[in-house]
C-alpha cells in the first residue's frame, strides 16, 4: 500500500484519477479558512477540475485552520503534501476516486498567526474564502448583530493582540494591504446561510469597525462579499472510508472524502481583483443568488432537518435508511410541496418539481452513508436559518405550518436525550445546555423548549405556531415518531 505524498502519485493505481498538471508549478491566489469535507469536496474539486484542464494554476489554495481540532488536518496534510482522495459514492453502488492536487500548503493559525496575516496580505493572494460553519459568523441568532462579547473577539479587538479568531486574521490582513497600499482581497463565503455574503460582509465589517472606525469604513466601501450557494452532500470521513480507500485503491490516506456524485455551486460574479474560470468547471455565476440559495436552505436543508430528529428518536441512524421509509420520504415531499414551496421565488433553470424528487433519490443513496448525527448536530445555528423562515412566512401569508411546526417539535422530543427505544443520543450543539435542560422540562412545561427567545424569537407569542408545535409534541410522546408523521397525512 502507498502513502499519498507528491513523491508517490505517478506510482499510484490506475484506477485512482490523479493530478495531471505540475503541482510545483502551482502558486496560491486563494486562502482558504475552514478545510474540511465540504471544501475538499466541493472548491477544492472545482479548482483541480480547472487545474487538469490547464486553467487557473495562479488559484491554488492555502489552507487555514484556526480552532483547536484543525491541528488534525495540520498534520495529516503536511505529511501528504496536502493531497487526498475524493471517493464519489454512485447510487449504483460503484465508486469513482481521485486524488485532489489544487491545496498546495496548510497553515494552522494558533502556532503562527503572522504567517497566516502575511500569506493574505501579499499581493498574490486575491480571493479568501470560507466555510467555517453557520456559527462562525458570531452573529446572534435572533437580533442578526455582530457579537462583540464573544471571548476570543474581546480579546482579538485588543490594541496589539495576536488575533485568535477568522475575523482578527483576515482583518489585519486588510488593514496592511491598505497600509501598503494594495487592493483589497475579495471576501467569498461558500457556507449554507441565505445570504452568505451579505452576512459575511456585516460581520466583518462590524468587527473591523471596532477595531478601527475608518478601517470598517474602508472595508465596507471596498471589499466584495459575493453571495453563493453551495450543494453536495459530504458525510463524515469513517475509519471504514480509510480502510476502503485502502484496499479499492491501495493508497494510505490519513483523511479521505466521501461525497455524492451530485454537485452545485451558484455564484455571484463579484471580485475585486479577477477570479478562477469557474464557469468552465461547471458553476453557475449568475447576478442574483438569492433564489438559489433559498431553494437549496429551505428544501434540502430543511428537509435533512424534517428527516433526521424524526429518523433518530425512530431508531434509524443514517440517511438512507430514513429517505427509502415511504412514510418518511412522503412526509418530506409534503413539506417541500405545501409548505417550503409556497415561500420561494422562481428560480431560472430550474424545474422544482423534478429538484424535489432529486432530492429523495439523493437521499436515499445508501453507498454515501449520510449520518443522521451529523444532520442532528449544531441544531440552534440551522433550524432559525432553514426552517424558522419557512414557519414565519407561512405565518404570515396564513400557508401551512404543521409540518414545520412538527419538525421542532422533533428537535425538542431529540433534545430529551434518548430515542424511543431508551437509547441515549449525544446532543451536539453550542446551546446544549441550556436547549436540553429545557426539554429536560417540556412534559410537565410543554412551551419550555420554544421559550427560548434567543433561538425562536416572538414564535411563542403566535397561538396558531404555539397549537401545531403543542399538538406535535404531545403526540411524539405518546406515540411516537412514525404515528406523528401518520397523524400529519393529509
Amino acid at each position: 500500500m502507498q502513502p499519498l505524498t507528491n513523491a508517490t502519485l505517478t506510482g499510484l493505481s490506475e484506477n485512482l484519477g490523479k493530478p495531471s498538471y505540475d503541482r510545483s508549478a502551482l502558486t496560491a491566489g486563494i486562502v482558504h479558512f475552514g478545510v474540511g469535507g465540504f471544501h475538499r469536496a466541493h472548491q477544492a474539486m472545482y479548482l483541480d477540475q480547472l487545474m487538469s484542464a490547464g486553467l487557473a494554476h495562479d488559484w491554488a489554495i492555502c489552507g487555514v485552520g484556526v480552532l483547536p481540532g484543525d491541528a488534525r488536518m495540520k498534520q495529516v496534510m503536511d505529511k501528504q503534501d496536502c493531497l487526498y482522495t475524493l471517493v464519489v459514492k454512485n447510487p449504483d453502488g460503484t465508486r469513482e476516486g481521485r486524488v485532489i492536487g489544487s491545496i498546495i500548503d496548510y497553515l494552522f493559525a494558533p502556532d503562527d498567526p503572522e504567517a497566516v496575516i502575511e500569506k493574505m496580505a501579499s499581493d498574490a493572494v486575491r480571493i479568501v474564502s470560507l466555510t467555517v460553519t453557520e456559527g462562525g459568523y458570531n452573529f446572534h441568532h435572533v437580533t442578526g448583530d455582530f457579537d462583540a462579547d464573544n471571548p476570543d473577539v474581546v480579546h482579538d479587538l485588543q490594541p496589539g493582540a495576536a488575533p485568535r479568531t477568522t475575523f482578527g486574521l483576515i482583518t489585519e490582513a486588510l488593514r496592511r494591504r491598505r497600509e501598503r497600499g494594495l487592493a483589497p482581497f475579495t471576501v467569498m463565503s461558500c457556507d449554507n446561510i441565505q445570504g452568505n455574503g451579505d452576512v459575511a460582509r456585516k460581520m466583518f465589517t462590524a468587527f473591523a469597525s471596532l477595531k478601527d472606525t475608518a478601517l470598517g469604513a474602508w472595508v465596507a466601501e471596498n471589499v466584495p462579499f459575493p453571495n453563493s450557494m453551495v450543494d453536495r452532500i459530504t458525510p463524515v470521513t469513517s475509519d471504514d472510508d480509510r480502510q476502503a480507500v485502502a484496499e479499492e485503491f491501495g493508497v494510505e490516506d490519513g483523511w479521505p472524502v466521501v461525497c455524492e456524485p451530485f454537485e452545485q455551486w451558484v455564484l455571484e460574479d463579484h471580485f475585486s481583483l479577477g477570479r478562477p474560470p469557474f464557469e468552465k468547471a461547471g458553476v453557475q455565476l449568475v447576478e442574483d443568488v438569492e433564489p438559489y440559495e433559498l431553494m437549496k436552505l429551505r428544501l434540502l436543508n430543511a428537509s435533512h432537518q424534517g428527516m433526521c430528529y424524526f429518523g433518530h428518536l425512530a431508531g434509524y441512524r443514517y440517511a438512507h435508511e430514513v429517505a427509502q421509509d415511504p412514510l418518511f420520504a412522503q412526509f418530506l415531499l409534503d413539506y417541500m410541496d405545501k409548505e417550503a414551496t409556497p415561500t420561494l421565488q422562481p428560480v431560472p433553470g430550474i424545474d422544482l418539481d423534478t429538484y424535489k424528487r432529486t432530492l429523495i433519490e439523493r437521499f436515499s443513496n445508501e453507498y454515501v452513508r449520510d449520518t443522521l448525527a451529523r444532520l442532528c448536530a449544531e441544531s440552534s445555528d440551522r433550524i432559525p436559518k432553514w426552517l424558522l423562515p419557512v414557519v414565519r412566512i407561512n405565518l404570515e401569508n396564513g400557508g401551512e405550518i404543521h409540518r414545520s411546526a412538527a419538525i421542532v417539535a422533533s428537535w425538542a422530543r431529540y433534545d430529551e436525550g434518548a430515542d424511543e427505544q431508551g437509547n441515549p443520543i449525544e446532543v451536539v450543539d453550542r446551546l446544549k445546555d441550556p436547549l436540553m435542560a429545557a426539554a429536560a422540562r417540556q412534559r410537565q412545561e410543554p412551551l419550555s423548549f420554544i421559550s427560548n427567545r434567543e433561538v425562536f424569537g416572538d414564535l411563542i407569542d403566535n397561538e396558531r405556531f404555539v397549537a401545531a408545535y403543542s399538538e406535535a409534541l404531545a403526540s411524539l410522546h405518546q406515540h411516537g415518531a412514525k404515528e406523528t408523521l401518520r397523524s400529519l397525512e393529509d
